[in-house]
């Protein structure tokens, strides 16, 4: 997912891309581990879109709190 796409999510969205991103992740490493996958590129893209989501969630906190001080 791109950055632009996830800045323009809401805060919920951001929270359901999140877990769905997390539970895919779970699911292809389960499969590699059984030998049933080779998605090892799809698990490196998932886990670099779980951290992009969890900046912009950690960016707006930050700016939230700033803001609201």
């Amino acid at each position: 997912m791109e950055l632009t796409k996830i800045r323009n999510l809401s805060d919920e969205q951001l929270v359901t891309e999140q877990k769905q991103a997390a539970e895919k992740l779970f699911r292809l490493r389960f499969q590699l581990s059984l030998g049933q996958n080779d998605g090892v590129k799809m698990i490196r893209e998932l886990k670099k879109d779980i951290a992009r989501i969890k900046t912009v969630a950690r960016e707006r906190e930050l700016t939230a709190a700033k803001g609201g001080s």
